[in-house]
């Protein structure tokens, strides 16, 4: 496989005509390179627009390259931001975010998951990154507040402790709501109780763990 030509046919033939049109997301695609965060076994489809499985749990998977490239674009990133990630995987978008803020916490529930993500940043040189081993389902309000959260996968609706460890100013992209359609949506904390909310685009991904049940979520 030609790496380069097929990375260069993922950012026109899938990312572009989704609308992503922010060059600093365009230009940092070929830096960050997908493959060496996909498993060994599924590193052929790592530029195909399908999601890859990292485990034997629903949740564990790489999010489209589209969406992921979607997820960055809406969150105007600064070079300055704090950012917060729910679900490590792989560790690649952990990566994006660290190429483009100052640190990412990023937490993972799954600790094998979670080490092979930790070695999967090491070999790229990504030192920006704090991965943490915890349960993200509240958030990990030790290292709030965050400019950024990003929940890589689904949820139910966005719990309300995650929404409070948002700087006012702060934006977060979750996957929310239930089949047949899930929203990608980006909340921005707009003040000490409020928030708007923006939809991205409509699609479907599994919930992470403890993410499921809507009872003890805001809504």
């Amino acid at each position: 496989m030609n790496l380069e030509q097929a990375r260069s046919n993922m950012v026109e033939q899938q990312i572009r005509p989704w609308d992503v049109l922010d060059q600093g997301v365009l230009d940092l695609l070929p830096k960050v390179k997908r493959e060496e965060f996909a498993p060994i076994e599924h590193q052929p489809l790592a530029f195909a627009d399908v999601c890859l499985p990292l485990g034997d749990k629903p949740a564990q998977i790489m999010l489209e390259p589209k969406m992921e490239a979607r997820i960055l674009q809406a969150l105007s990133l600064s070079p300055t931001d704090k950012a917060l990630e729910i679900g490590t995987g792989s560790g690649y978008m952990a990566a994006l975010l660290a190429a483009k803020t100052e640190h990412v916490v990023s937490v993972e529930i799954d600790a094998p998951l979670a080490e092979q993500a930790r070695k999967n940043l090491q070999r790229a040189g990504v030192n920006n990154v704090t991965l943490e081993i915890a349960d993200g389902s509240q958030g990990f309000a030790a290292r709030a507040p965050y400019d950024v959260i990003v929940i890589s996968g689904g949820a139910a609706v966005i719990p309300d402790s995650i929404l409070q460890q948002l700087r006012p100013g702060g934006r977060l992209v979750a996957i929310v709501g239930a089949a047949p359609v899930m929203r990608a949506e980006l909340v921005t904390r707009t003040g000490e109780h409020a928030y708007s909310t923006e939809t991205l685009f409509e699609t479907m991904t599994p919930y992470l763990e403890n993410f499921a049940a809507a009872s003890a979520f805001r809504f």
